[in-house]
């Protein structure tokens, strides 16, 4: 009244219990048709959402827990994973489990008060995922995730940063090189399995040496990351500066690291895993990004597959629902 808003252009928000229901309520209460009205649009189709029907109702049922551990050093603010528990969430749904997601400041696994009991709801933790971030600080709280999950063969998904703490865990204590380290946290290290790539190192700039955007990934068929993804090749989002240091690929590979994904000319190690886990994979890129609601990315099934067979939970294993979520499309 009084605002020279049309009436049919007032929206009530509908507080719901469930995010994906929003698009249903604003449907059900003509957006997109005043929209398409006021915008002179024609209907290219008749509108079907049964998909998203679907979700809504599922998300409603009563399902089965699976534990997952995030460790990083954001949480106190869980929108900074906004696409990661989404992703998580979306998984979930696909395999007819619900995630319980325990936020864990990777810097108090280091030192503090609660060191020790947080380190106690890692290790209650069915699956354990180390997300993407920049600088030093927490960097051995996630690193003591990385050997938790390694040694008590847990589940473990490793995104961007989670996937170059990974190899750095594992150099430390397999390879037995206590230098092991980024040269973003030691420039000095003399072991630096994560480095700059050489043509970049001259680049003062931050915004020019960071790799940004969609790029190919070539993938080992007979790999944990090859039967996730069921392909060939696929195109996943990137924003990182730093890269595994080639250098050292043929003695993590002798070790029993696997490097289940690289760039088409054989570079840049886009994927890396264990071999003897029952999933231990790291990213170099973020699949978080490419996880829809009605399709959940292959990775983050795969991952919460293995967090449901540890934990003995039903999970569905019917997944046609769970198609791949890394064709570089929002």
């Amino acid at each position: 009244l009084f605002c020279d808003v049309d009436e049919e252009a007032v929206i009530p928000m509908v507080t719901t219990d469930v995010l994906y229901e929003v698009p249903l309520l604003l449907e059900k209460l003509g957006v997109a048709e005043y929209l398409m009205k006021k915008l002179k649009l024609a209907p290219r189709s008749t509108p079907n959402w049964s998909a998203w029907e679907q979700i809504v109702s599922e998300a409603r049922l009563s399902r089965p827990k699976v534990k997952v551990a995030l460790v990083g050093k954001y949480v106190e603010l869980h929108d900074a994973y906004m696409s990661v528990r989404e992703a998580l969430t979306h998984a979930a749904l696909a395999l007819g489990v619900d995630v319980d997601i325990t936020w864990v400041h990777s810097a108090d696994l280091e030192k503090g008060p609660r060191k020790k009991t947080l380190r106690q709801q890692v290790e209650r933790a069915d699956g354990v995922v180390v997300p993407g971030g920049f600088g030093s600080r927490g960097i051995e709280g996630k690193i003591w995730a990385a050997k938790h999950a390694r040694e008590g063969l847990v589940p473990y998904l490793g995104l961007c940063l989670g996937m170059q703490l990974m190899v750095i865990e594992f150099g430390r204590h397999i390879l037995g090189e206590d230098d092991v380290n980024s040269t973003e946290f030691d420039r000095g290290t003399s072991r630096p399995v994560i480095d700059l790539m050489p043509d970049q190192k001259d680049i003062t700039d931050k915004g020019a040496t960071m790799r940004l955007g969609v790029y190919p990934c070539c993938l080992n068929a007979g790999s944990k990351a090859g039967k996730a993804y069921n392909a060939p090749m696929v195109d996943e989002r990137h924003r990182h500066r730093f890269e595994f240091n080639n250098a050292y690929r043929a003695e993590f590979a002798e070790k029993g690291m696997v490097f289940s994904g690289l760039s088409p000319d054989g570079r840049l190690v886009e994927i890396a895993e264990l071999r003897e886990h029952p999933f231990m994979v790291g990213t170099q890129f973020h699949p978080e990004f490419l996880s829809r609601p009605t399709r959940p990315h292959p990775l983050f099934v795969a991952f919460l597959r293995a967090a449901c067979e540890r934990a003995g939970v039903a999970y569905n294993k019917d997944l046609t629902k769970a198609k791949s979520g890394s064709k570089g499309k929002a």
